[in-house]
């Protein structure tokens, strides 16, 4: 909630400014033109979507960071739809890669450090527990015949 407030009262702060002045047939145009990319970046989303595939293939990205790139190319236009200055500067940062990629290893960065801590920690479980079913044998040669 408070983040939503935050939000609004950027928003609105941005959008009184930047509309006094350019005046409010440009803020109307800015509007109209806004939405009308977003909706042109959601009807070519095919071609991200490809663009991903192919890094993905390639294995220069993984699951999560593929999956995670597309929501951004997503939520990026739909940011442009919504009216508001705000959301077109943060929905058109969203469309380029370098900073969706920042977000995501930002994201995934913590995400994997916390997989790992507790990857090895399931691992060293899993040694001690076997290793304490383990009877240690020592085998004497009992060859008398030397």
């Amino acid at each position: 909630m408070l983040y939503f407030v935050l939000y609004l009262f950027l928003e609105v702060m941005i959008s009184v400014n930047l509309s006094s002045q350019i005046g409010g047939f440009n803020t109307f145009l800015e509007l109209v033109f806004s939405a009308f990319l977003g909706f042109i970046l959601l009807v070519n989303f095919r071609a991200t979507l490809f663009e991903n595939m192919q890094a993905f293939s390639m294995q220069k990205i993984d699951v999560q960071e593929f999956q995670r790139l597309n929501i951004f190319a997503v939520l990026g236009a739909v940011l442009l739809i919504i009216p508001g200055f705000l959301t077109d500067m943060i929905g058109i940062l969203l469309q380029f890669s370098v900073i969706t990629k920042m977000l995501v290893n930002r994201f995934t960065a913590k995400s994997n450090y916390q997989n790992s801590t507790r990857f090895t920690h399931e691992q060293s479980q899993i040694h001690t527990q076997k290793d304490d079913d383990v009877i240690d044998v020592e085998i004497i040669n009992n060859d008398t015949t030397k």
